[in-house]
Formats: structure tokens, C-alpha cells, sequence
């Protein structure tokens, strides 16, 4: 479904999105719709990297400062490529932090496109003040405390002759004051409003990366505040709040709490199945880092798989042993023209839990899945079920051959068949490199062999010594992996899965 029938009738159209204030959790629906449909990301500095996984656009980031290239964007010039692409007949969305008509320029940008002619719309999003405020536990009004919220820039526009700030006033206001992009002008800002007659005991806080992993929260009497910021060296983006609404902080701080918070978290497997793992990572105040060693393709032919869709109920079991496979061979299937119809009365085996979950996304249930999830177990299994039997397994173009040897040796008669192709990643993003030499990633999980094997030569390649890292396998046979390239493990999960991992860094971290 298209998002709007300007926006599919010939002629471009620009959305003005707001991506909220850093949890990637706090895109609207709409927001999400947008990108999704989306042939051109304009975002900016203050917005999440996780949030470009959900659009198929190219992206690009816009910067009014100078950045580690050089590059600067001007508001002109953002203001000018939104135009100019919309009238190319491009779908373009302008992707914010927060809410694009709160202390951003989404009202000029708007401005602009509408003199243009440029079909637009506006997506709001979720701002600092309640968002970031909520993190820390800080509620903006409260029936005891307080009836009114003032949201204040701590930052205007250089330009203008004076401040449009009454500082007296808002001295005297009885609710919650909160000033955005405040933090280089903190000493200026308490001193204004104890001039102007606020309690130098107000309760106050200042908010530091609210929502994300690196959250930190500085609570203090308005007089101290710029004190205490400093000794705790809090850094930009930050929110000030001013009010009684602060005490509240001291029982109902809930974001602090989460079992990994503030840890980062290298995923080493496909990026294209680094979602269920970042959907996990992030509600337990995690940062995930995507360090893919592997990518996963399909087959340069189908002529194999398509020979055996043909007869596949000559087949008495179907062997899937990851997600992979089941895409790679019933995706083709579903592409042929075909469905579950064709599998007549072949019986399914699942490694674990996450492959019999890819065989429910196709309506089909697996009827064997080992209690442990490793080939050998998978193979003990089946050891009483494919005698004399024909057993067709989906697999990739490498990896263990344990499992054939298996049900070789049970008295079944396997038929191996390549579904995807898995290969080998020649080198990480070099902001990656950078943080592991720097040691800003805290964990790098492993979760399988040959990803334990890539991560050793992607490791030895970027100069990083293996010993600064702490590693978290999968397995018992992922662990032998790492070691045999050279690798010493830190932990190992006790069940075989990503959550297996994720319970073995949070039992190290307590």
C-alpha cells in the first residue's frame, strides 16, 4: 500500500518525520510506514542508525557542522535537495530527532517545500521532554507538584538582536521547567533564574543521551547543578529540568534498572538477521553494534532446487538446521507458484527453536525438534525415525558435516541440497574497527564455528588484539571453534540461542 496517492501518481512528495529522541523503540507507526515506502533518507546528527534498517532508501546524512569528512550542509541546501528531489518524482523523507516542529526546523523546511509546490506531510514525532524525562523518571506534571510545563531552547538563533527568553518569568513559574540544547549555557541559564528569584533548592536534573544505552542522569539543588554536571562530565545531548517533579526521580527511576544497560553488544551474524537480536538487545538498555562476518545469498542457480521441488514427495523427512534453509528452499518453493500443498506428507525436523519459528511463518509446524540445539543432537534425534527412509537436507554452500554422517549411519538414505550461499565478510565498517581497537565494544557474541573462525581472521586483519575482547559463544562446538583460531571465549551460553548468549553476558555483568 502506498502512503498517499500524490505521492504514487507521478510526482514526488516530502515527509517531515520525526524519529523521536534516540530509542529506536519510540518511531511512530507512522514514521515507520514512511520509511518503509521511502526512496530517499535525508536524516539528521540526532538520529539513530538502527532506525535505517527499516527502509530500503538510499540514506544519507545531512550535518550543518563540519564532520569526520569534511562535509557541511547548510539549511539552504537541505532545503533546496528536498525540492528538488520531490520534484524528480521521489519519495523523500526528511528524518528528524524528536518532533520536527519542536525546536528543529521542520516548520522552515515545511515553509519551503510549500512556496515549492511540493506536495508534503507532517509526521510528528515523540520529544525529550516527555521522553527523555520518562527515562530518568521524571515526570513533567504531577496533581501534587505541578500543573504546568514550560518548554524552554536553551540555544537560539545567534542571529537575533536579543533573547526572546524571559528568564524573570520563568523564574517565578510555579510548574516544570525544561530547556533543550542548554548544556554550554547551564552556568548561565541557573544564573538567570536565581536572579530572577527561583529557589536556589529547586530541585533540578540534568538528562545526558536520554533513552539510550549511555543514558546519564545528574539530580541536584538548582544552585549546585553546573557543579555536579561538570564533576560527572555529562556531555551534549542533554535535557535540564527545573522543578519539583525531580523528587520523583528517587522512586519511580525505572530505564537505570535495565540488566544490561549501557553495555555494547557486537552482533557477528547476517546483517539482514540482526533484527531479532537488536529487538532484544535494546529493551534491556543494550547497545547493539553491527559487525556482520557473513552474508547470506542465494544460490547462483536454482536449477538443483528447483529439480528437487519437482519430486519432494518422494521425500519421507525434510531436514532444516537454520532459518536460512527454510527461506532458501520454501521461499523458492512459494516463487515457483507452489505451497505447502507440495509437501504432501513430508515430515519436518527443525534444529531449534528459531527454525521451527521460520517454518511457522510459512503455516507448518515441525515435528522434530531435539531438546539440544546442535547438529548432533538433532541427529540422535532422527537416529529412530529414518531407516530406509529418503531424508532431504536444505543446508548451505559450507559448514559441518556431522549430521549427514549421522543419518548415514542410522540406515537413512540423505540427499544434501544447497539452498544459500554463506560467505565471508572482507572487512568491517571502519567506525567498528575503530571502537573495537578503542575497546568501546563490550561484548562481541559468536554463534557459530564459522562465524568464530571469520571473526578471528577479521580480527588478526584489523591489527585488534584478541585479547582486549570479551567473547560470548553460542556452543560448546562455537567455543572450540574460537579457540582453535585463536580466540579465548569469556562465556558460553548454556542455551544454544542469542537469548542463551544475551543470559550469559548478563550473569558475567552482575
Amino acid at each position: 500500500m502506498s502512503l498517499s496517492p500524490e505521492s504514487s501518481a507521478g510526482s514526488g512528495k516530502v515527509y517531515l518525520v520525526g524519529a523521536g529522541p534516540g530509542d529506536p523503540g519510540l518511531l511512530t507507526l507512522r514514521g515507520l510506514a514512511c520509511l518503509q515506502e521511502a526512496d530517499l533518507v535525508l536524516y539528521d546528527g540526532l538520529v539513530n542508525p538502527l532506525l535505517l534498517e527499516h527502509t530500503p532508501a538510499t540514506v544519507e546524512r545531512t550535518r550543518r557542522r563540519s564532520g569526520e569528512d569534511g562535509r557541511v550542509l547548510d539549511q539552504d541546501e537541505i532545503n533546496e535537495r528536498l525540492v528538488a528531489e520531490a520534484k524528480a518524482g521521489k519519495t523523500v523523507v526528511r528524518l528528524k530527532g524528536g518532533d520536527p516542529f519542536l525546536f528543529g526546523r521542520g516548520a522552515e523546511e515545511a515553509r519551503v517545500l510549500a512556496e515549492a509546490g511540493v506536495p508534503f506531510e507532517v509526521v510528528p514525532g515523540i520529544t525529550a521532554a516527555t521522553a527523555v524525562a520518562a527515562y530518568a523518571g521524571i515526570p513533567m506534571t504531577h496533581r501534587q507538584m505541578a500543573s504546568a510545563v514550560v518548554l524552554v531552547t536553551g540555544h537560539e538563533d545567534p542571529t537575533k538582536s536579543g533573547s526572546a527568553v524571559d528568564y524573570d518569568t520563568l523564574a517565578t513559574f510555579s510548574g516544570t521547567l525544561v530547556f533543550y540544547m542548554g548544556l554550554h549555557r547551564l552556568d548561565e541559564i541557573v544564573t538567570r533564574l536565581l536572579d530572577g528569584g527561583r529557589d536556589r533548592q529547586s530541585p533540578s536534573a540534568v538528562i545526558s543521551h536520554g533513552t539510550l544505552p549511555d543514558q546519564r542522569t545528574v539530580t541536584s539543588p538548582l544552585w549546585e547543578l553546573p557543579a555536579a554536571v561538570n564533576a560527572a562530565g555529562l556531555s551534549a545531548p542533554s535535557l535540564i529540568v527545573v522543578g519539583e517533579c525531580v523528587t520523583e526521580r528517587e522512586s519511580i527511576a525505572w530505564f537505570e534498572r535495565r540488566p544490561l544497560l549501557g553495555q555494547s553488544i557486537g552482533i557477528t551474524r547476517p546483517a539482514a538477521q540482526a533484527a531479532a537480536v537488536i529487538q532484544r538487545l535494546v529493551p534491556m538498555g543494550a547497545e547493539p553494534v553491527l559487525m556482520p562476518t557473513i552474508e547470506i545469498l542465494p544460490p547462483e542457480e536454482n536449477d538443483e532446487i528447483d529439480a528437487v521441488l519437482d519430486r519432494l514427495e518422494t521425500y519421507h523427512w525434510i531436514v532444516f538446521t537454520s532459518v536460512n534453509g527454510v527461506a532458501g528452499l520454501l521461499g523458492r518453493l512459494w516463487d515457483r507458484g507452489g505451497d505447502l500443498r507440495c509437501l504432501g506428507g513430508v515430515r519436518l525436523a527443525a534444529i531449534g527453536p528459531a527454525t521451527a519459528g521460520a517454518l511457522i511463518d510459512y503455516r507448518l509446524r515441525a515435528d522434530l525438534v531435539p531438546e539440544s540445539y546442535r547438529a548432533e543432537s538433532l541427529g540422535a534425534a532422527l537416529a529412530d525415525h529414518v531407516a530406509g527412509q529418503r531424508v532431504l537436507w536444505a543446508r548451505a554452500n559450507r559448514g559441518r558435516d556431522v549430521l549427514p554422517t549421522l543419518l548415514n549411519e542410522g540406515g537413512a538414505e540423505v540427499e544434501e541440497l544447497v539452498v544459500y550461499r554463506n560467505l565471508d565478510v572482507q572487512a568491517w565498517p571502519t567506525g567498528v574497527v575503530e571502537r573495537l581497537r578503542a575497546g568501546t565494544i563490550d561484548w562481541v557474541g559468536l554463534s557459530s564455528p564459522s562465524i568464530a573462525r571469520n571473526v578471528a581472521r577479521l580480527i588478526a586483519c584489523s591489527g585488534i588484539d584478541p585479547a582486549t575482547l570479551r567473547l560470548a559463544s553460542i556452543s560448546p562446538v562455537t567455543t572450540a571453534a574460537a579457540r582453535e583460531a585463536g580466540l579465548e571465549v569469556a562465556v558460553e551460553a548454556v542455551d544454544f540461542t542469542w537469548d542463551g548468549i544475551l543470559e550469559a553476558i548478563t550473569a558475567a555483568d552482575r
